[in-house]
C-alpha cells in the first residue's frame, strides 16, 4: 500500500512535511507538475526526498511504500511501474530478463536455443539462467548426450545435403541428409524433452539400470562405460544455475524481513508463476505457527499470468 502526500510549494512547509516521512528503505513515486512521474527505490527515503525536492515547487505529490527487503522493493517497483510509467516501463526501471534453454517444437526437426523470451513455456524450457553464457554452456554440454541437430537452418532434407561436423562426429542424427526419418528424429526429441523436464533424471535412471544389468551379466567393460556416462550426466546437470529447471516445475518460497514490526514476508512461486507476498506476524499468536504457515500458503493461491508478466 502506497502512502500519498501532497507537496507544499513553500520551502518551510515542505521541510516540515518531510519530517513526517520515515527515513527508511522504500519505493517512491514523484508526480511532477509537468512531464512524466519519477519512480525509484531508496534505502533512506527522507534524505533522498530532501535532495529531490530542493527547491520545492516542481513536484506536486509523492507516493511511497516502506519495504522490508530488497526483494519486496523490486516487486513493488515493478508493479508500480506497470501501473504508472506506460509502455516503456521495463526500460525505465532497467528490468533485465534472464535466459532460458528452450526446446522449440514448432519446427519439423526441433532443436534447442538460448532465449530471453519465455513465451508459452511448455515442456523443455529450462531456466532461469543468470546470463547467456551459462545458458549456452549448459545447452552445449547436454546436447553432447544426445544426437539432436544444432544447426539453425530450416532443413530441406536431401541425400546431397553437405551436412555438418556434428554429423561427422556422430553427435547428430543427420536428418538433413535423410539418414533418419521424421519418426526416428521425433523419438530423440522426446528423449531430450524428458531430460529437460525431469532435470536429467530420465537419462540417469536408464543409464543406471543399464550399468546394473551389464554388471550382473559380468560385462564389466560395458558397466564401466555406463558408469562413466552416468558421471558425465551428473556433471552436465550440475552446470545449471541454482534455480534453473523446467519452468513449469519451478517452485519456491521466500522468507524476507517485513516492513511491519515483528513480522516476516512469505513469498510463493508455483509452476513458474509468482504468487505475491503474504505477511506473517509474530505478535500475539493465538493460533499455532504451523497452522498459520499452512493458512498463509493456502491463501497464496495458484494464479497464472500472461507470458509477458510471467517472464518479468
Amino acid at each position: 500500500m502506497f502512502v500519498e502526500v501532497e507537496i507544499p510549494a513553500e520551502a518551510a512547509l515542505c521541510r516540515e512535511m518531510l519530517e513526517g516521512i520515515p527515513d527508511r528503505p522504500a519505493v517512491f513515486l514523484l508526480w511532477a507538475r509537468e512531464g512524466k512521474p519519477y519512480l525509484a527505490r531508496t534505502n533512506v527515503l527522507r534524505r533522498r526526498l530532501r535532495k529531490l525536492l530542493n527547491p520545492p515547487g516542481a513536484v506536486v505529490r509523492v507516493e511511497y511504500r516502506p519495504t522490508g527487503s530488497r526483494l519486496e522493493a523490486q516487486f513493488a517497483l515493478w508493479e508500480r511501474a506497470r501501473e504508472c510509467l506506460g509502455p516503456e516501463y521495463a526500460r525505465q526501471i532497467r528490468l533485465r530478463f534472464p535466459f532460458y534453454v528452450k526446446l522449440g517444437l514448432s519446427n519439423r526437426f526441433p532443436r534447442t536455443r538460448v532465449t530471453a523470451q519465455l513465451g508459452r513455456a511448455g515442456a523443455g524450457c529450462v531456466g532461469p539462467f543468470r546470463n547467456r553464457s551459462t545458458a549456452a554452456l549448459f545447452e552445449s554440454e547436454f546436447l553432447d548426450l544426445f544426437q539432436l541437430r544444432r544447426c539453425q537452418d530450416d532443413l530441406a532434407p536431401s541425400p546431397d545435403h553437405p551436412g555438418c561436423m556434428y554429423g561427422e562426429m556422430g553427435r547428430c542424427l543427420r536428418p538433413c541428409q535423410q539418414v533418419v526419418g521424421d519418426a526416428e528424429y521425433q523419438s530423440e526429441v522426446k528423449r531430450v524433452a524428458a531430460f529437460l523436464e525431469t532435470g536429467g533424471l530420465s537419462l540417469t535412471e536408464t543409464t543406471s539400470a543399464a550399468r546394473e544389468r551389464l554388471s550382473a551379466e559380468m560385462d564389466f567393460e560395458g558397466a564401466a562405460m555406463m558408469h562413466q556416462r552416468l558421471q558425465r550426466i551428473t556433471e552436465v546437470v550440475g552446470l545449471r544455475d541454482e534455480m534453473a529447471r523446467d519452468v513449469n516445475h519451478l517452485h519456491a518460497i521466500t522468507i524476507t524481513p517485513s516492513a511491519q514490526p515483528e513480522a516476516v514476508d512469505l513469498g510463493f512461486m508455483r509452476h513458474g508463476y509468482w504468487q505475491g507476498m503474504t505477511p506473517l506476524e509474530f505478535g500475539l499468536m493465538a493460533t499455532p505457527l504451523d497452522a498459520r504457515l499452512r493458512a498463509a500458503a493456502a491463501s497464496a493461491g495458484e494464479r497464472s499470468a500472461a507470458p509477458r508478466e510471467r517472464m518479468e
